[in-house]
């Protein structure tokens, strides 16, 4: 199914136009696990309306990435092991295909389309976070727990098991918090199975503006925690 050109951010859409005076803009999508910087990515803008955004994240993009001990990864650190103004920064590439990312205004989620070799279309990964906006900076607090969709709409829940042991500790997410990120994930997946937007086959054929290069990698990131760790 393919949705109709000219929608808005709302319902469906196809094509390969970008939106809007600022579409092609290039923001910084910023990713906090524990309240620590994990990467700071450049996307461009698609799409920008009062139910939300639409980024485009290339693959292959230069970006900044947390400089950590022995390869680890920084949601398997116990915050309170980690530096208290967070890890430096190194520069690398963004590793995975490329994806166009809904974040929707006030929803405690994000959905991206991800796009494969010949921007072959691979399903949908639904993101449970807490997004916050500083100018050209959109910050993502992780909220662990994630939703696979796959093309046909079969659910998969993704890091229950982590998700769980990082409930109930103060750089993550109270069990009161939890329950509130689990009933999103329902709902969103609620969504797939009705095949309902954005699981209605719409924006599965897009494709980034030909005029669209790379985005540059730009300073290194200037914060590296959400939150002063004295306050």
């Amino acid at each position: 199914m393919t949705g109709s050109v000219g929608g808005s951010l709302g319902g469906g859409r196809s094509g390969t136009d970008a939106v809007g005076p600022e579409a092609g803009q290039v923001l910084r999508w910023n990713l906090f696990i524990g309240g620590h910087l994990s990467s700071s990515v450049p996307v461009r803008l698609v799409e920008r309306t009062e139910g939300g955004q639409w980024v485009w994240l290339e693959s292959g993009t230069p970006m900044w990435r947390t400089k950590l001990p022995r390869r680890a990864h920084l949601r398997d650190i116990a915050p309170e092991a980690r530096p208290p103004h967070g890890y430096p920064a190194r520069a690398g590439r963004w590793p995975r295909g490329s994806a166009l990312i809904h974040q929707p205004t006030g929803a405690t989620h994000a959905v991206f389309w991800l796009f494969g070799r010949g921007q072959r279309f691979r399903g949908w990964y639904v993101n449970l976070e807490h997004r916050t906006h500083h100018g050209d900076d959109i910050d993502v607090a992780d909220h662990e727990l994630d939703v696979l969709v796959a093309p046909d709409r079969s659910r998969q829940l993704k890091d229950e098991r982590s998700f769980a042991e990082k409930t109930g500790h103060p750089a993550y997410w109270s069990a009161q918090e939890a329950a509130a990120i689990r009933a999103e994930g329902r709902r969103v997946a609620g969504l797939a199975e009705a095949g309902a937007f954005p699981f209605d086959g719409s924006w599965c054929d897009f494709k980034p503006p030909p005029h669209w290069t790379t985005p540059a990698r730009g300073p290194a990131p200037v914060r590296t925690v959400l939150r002063d760790p004295q306050t």
